[in-house]
């Protein structure tokens, strides 16, 4: 397992921890309101990113990974160029809302406009080589982000302002993905976007759905924050949870491979899944609550204050319900790579959005009635409580495969859409026969 760990863990970590430094050194150069203002334009920005690889970069995962060459470069080409228009048409309309509003609000999200194209390519192509195997192209790719960033921080920082980050960050993902296109020698195919959907919408909608329903939380939580505790408020929540950015990093590299090995305790032992991802979830969880408590407990206030500047003193404020949201959240993620080991897209889809409106409503409410502080602990309860969801999920969803395998005939059989997915470890996705094929077969016996 450390061998195919390895360079996910190691890509995530870079991709990761390069953001986390953006996010500190930010929040050190600016103060909560113009940080609350940059971290406005950030979730925007995964919103956007989770629409590009809904639609581009998921399908390319599930249907060509593993594949010969020559198709995986056509696929790649088509991916690219799919979230390149995703990149330009979601950034057309942040430049005009940008204009409308006006003042720093938009400002930034004209800036962010302007550099969601680099930021989404650079993205495809990380996806891109896990999916031919080429974990050490995504590693290399994301180093020449990194950087090109310190410079352009650096730049930025003359400037001091939202706009100067925000375009500073852009334009080191433009190094980046530039470079993808000199280590694979594959230009974006806009001409084939419209192919490409159309050959992969069933995929492209169910897992636009279940990432836009994760990130789309994110952003409605932090723009009703804004609303009702206003921009300080949600500079203040930002900066607790970029205390815990080291450790989320971990945790996203982990989930590159936590599915394939979840599939693979299927293949050999299915009635240890269960036991699998209690334990996975559960060692998670336990490291997110020995981190959080570290950084209550340990943590000087200097040592604090060097790391976010004068953000410190309120957001160390936000710990404690910080860490609980992300020990719900870790604990989740056992659950999340047992239904996708199993492929069944149904039942992950609607554990995203029952949580997703756990997550929204429940730190609204708490926004109400105490603020920053008030909505991160509605956020906590939020994700433990949707962590329970995604659990009865699992656990009914294991019942299922249990009853259809008990029901199989001895004699050969045709093969069904549960039995024929073939999974790909590098890339943490089934191919050839696709995931939601495997969930209508499995979950179609049973009503909601």
């Amino acid at each position: 397992m450390a061998g195919r760990l390895s360079w996910g863990l190691g890509d995530q970590a870079v991709s990761s921890l390069t953001n986390f430094v953006v996010g500190l050194y930010v929040a050190r150069s600016l103060g909560a309101a113009a940080f609350g203002l940059f971290s406005i334009a950030w979730v925007t920005y995964g919103v956007i990113l989770n629409v590009s690889r809904g639609l581009a970069t998921d399908p390319l995962m599930v249907r060509f990974s593993g594949v010969e060459k020559a198709r995986w470069r056509e696929a790649l080409g088509q991916a690219v160029g799919t979230a390149l228009l995703v990149g330009v048409a979601s950034g057309l309309v942040s430049v005009a809302f940008g204009l409308i509003v006006g003042g720093s609000l938009g400002g930034a999200f004209v800036a962010l406009g302007v550099v969601l194209p680099f930021l989404l390519v650079q993205d495809s192509w990380r996806f891109g080589f896990f999916a031919a195997g080429k974990g050490q192209k995504a590693f290399v790719n994301d180093g020449i982000q990194a950087v090109a960033l310190f410079p352009a921080l650096v730049i930025g920082a003359r400037y001091g302002t939202v706009v100067a980050f925000l375009l500073a960050w852009g334009c080191s993902a433009g190094v980046a993905a530039a470079f993808g296109w000199v280590q694979t020698s594959v230009l974006p195919r806009l001409g084939a976007v419209r192919a490409w959907l159309r050959d992969h919408r069933e995929l492209g909608v169910r897992y636009l759905l279940e990432n836009v329903s994760n990130s789309g939380s994110s952003q409605l939580r932090a723009y009703g924050l804004g609303a009702v505790a206003g921009l300080a408020a949600v500079g203040t929540v930002r900066g607790a949870e970029q205390l815990l950015g080291p450790f989320l990093a971990l945790l996203m590299g982990l989930s590159l491979v936590t599915v394939a090995e979840g599939a693979r305790v299927l293949q050999r032992s299915p009635h240890r899944l269960w036991h699998f991802c209690v334990v996975l979830g559960g060692v998670q969880a336990a490291a997110a609550l020995a981190w959080g408590l570290g950084l209550l407990l340990l943590i000087p206030a200097e040592a604090g204050r060097f790391v976010l500047g004068s953000l410190w003193d309120s957001s160390s404020l936000l710990i404690l319900p910080v860490t609980f949201a992300v020990v719900g959240a870790s604990f989740t993620t056992g659950a999340t790579a047992g239904l996708r080991a199993l492929g069944t897209a149904k039942r992950s889809l609607r554990s995203q959005l029952i949580a997703s409106v756990f997550y929204v409503v429940f730190g609204l409410i708490g926004a109400a009635l105490g603020g920053a502080a008030g909505s991160e602990w509605g956020v906590a309860i939020a994700t433990i409580t949707g962590s329970v969801v995604w659990w009865w999920q699992l656990r009914i969803a294991l019942r299922d495969h249990f009853a259809i395998a008990e029901n199989v005939p001895t004699a050969p059989a045709p093969r069904t859409a549960e039995h024929s997915l073939e999974f790909h470890p590098v890339s943490g996705s089934f191919s050839h026969e696709e995931l939601h094929s495997a969930a209508d077969g499995m979950t179609e016996m049973r009503t909601r």
